[in-house]
């Protein structure tokens, strides 16, 4: 070997070895679990309340509602008495935890402590069929106004 690839050869070395030296002190690096990802701050409502929720099916099923449409049991919709029609409204079973999202297409209810009327369908999604009142949280979030109609 000629003294120039030597010389070469030891130099890469020297810098090979500069690779593995000691960490210098200071806080031992985080394990990969330990590491926060950056979260999504969860949304907040613009409207929450809670109480009693009530459910309507088949004695209403076809009548005119308040904005004027049919009334559909089968349909995803609750009746308030003061949100805006086409509302979307997020409505959570407050002892089993499910949740439904109905559009307001009625004003009520009109019978006193209650805070929404659902319509057959939102009440089975919830599970709330067998009481026929349930305590519930109605949240309105942003996102969920989008206008399908």
């Amino acid at each position: 070997m000629r003294r120039s690839q030597r010389a070469l050869l030891l130099l890469w070395l020297v810098s090979l070895a500069g690779c593995t030296a000691p960490k210098p002190e200071g806080a031992p690096p985080l394990p990969q679990a330990a590491i926060p990802t950056p979260q999504r701050e969860a949304p907040q409502p613009s409207f929450s309340e809670e109480g009693l929720a009530s459910w309507y099916g088949s004695a209403h099923h076809g009548k005119l509602t308040a904005d004027g449409e049919r009334f559909d049991q089968g349909a995803l919709t609750g009746a308030h008495r003061s949100l805006p029609f086409d509302t979307k409204v997020r409505v959570t079973h407050l002892a089993s935890g499910k949740t439904v999202t109905v559009r307001i297409n009625d004003r009520g209810p009109f019978s006193k402590g209650r805070i929404i009327d659902l319509s057959a369908a939102a009440a089975a999604a919830l599970g709330m069929t067998k009481n026929g009142i349930d305590r519930v949280r109605v949240e309105v979030f942003a996102v969920d106004q989008v206008q399908t109609r």
